[in-house]
């Protein structure tokens, strides 16, 4: 069975609860009812890669990105797949997730490092089929090089909290 999302606005929309946690980690209430991504049971998904609808990232991520939901809803309880595209240069400052967060990077190079601080020379080069696991509640940053397509399967909800709260592009604002 093929399987197509309807569009990129519905995942935009669904997206913007995954990662709505404060810099805390405290999550704000969801928005507006979004259609459920899940299959139902006994169906299998199958997605090509004409199949995925990119839409921009949630506000829980530096502006830049855009995302895709491959299966399951990433804002509530249960397994998701998320893909995540990142332009040259794009940097997620360091954060944890209260999940183990799954990355397989499909294309480009992502730069991972740990820590609560960015340290460019600890970074490890994770090329295309590369994988890593991001252990719940420590800390990490990322930076593509090059244009990176990552693929991002955990259970939810997926919740991003960054380990300077002054880092959070959900308290900047205009003036900051």
């Amino acid at each position: 069975m093929r399987r197509t999302h309807k569009s990129a606005a519905i995942f935009a929309a669904a997206l913007f609860s995954v990662m709505s946690g404060s810099g805390t980690g405290a999550q704000q209430p969801p928005g507006p009812k979004q259609p459920a991504t899940s299959t139902p049971a006994g169906k299998h998904v199958m997605v090509t890669p004409n199949d995925v609808k990119w839409g921009p990232a949630p506000p829980g991520l530096p502006a830049g990105a855009e995302l895709a939901v491959l299966d399951g809803d990433p804002g509530k309880a249960g397994l998701f797949t998320i893909r995540a595209k990142f332009p040259d240069g794009y940097k997620v400052p360091p954060h944890s997730h209260p999940t183990d967060e799954h990355v397989s990077v499909i294309s480009g190079t992502l730069k991972a490092g740990s820590g609560a601080k960015w340290d460019d020379a600890s970074m490890h080069s994770l090329a295309a089929g590369s994988y890593a696991k991001m252990v719940k509640r420590m800390n990490h940053y990322v930076m593509a090089q090059g244009e990176t397509i990552v693929q991002i399967t955990g259970m939810g909800p997926f919740v991003i909290t960054y380990a300077d709260p002054k880092d959070d592009p959900r308290k900047k604002t205009a003036g900051n």
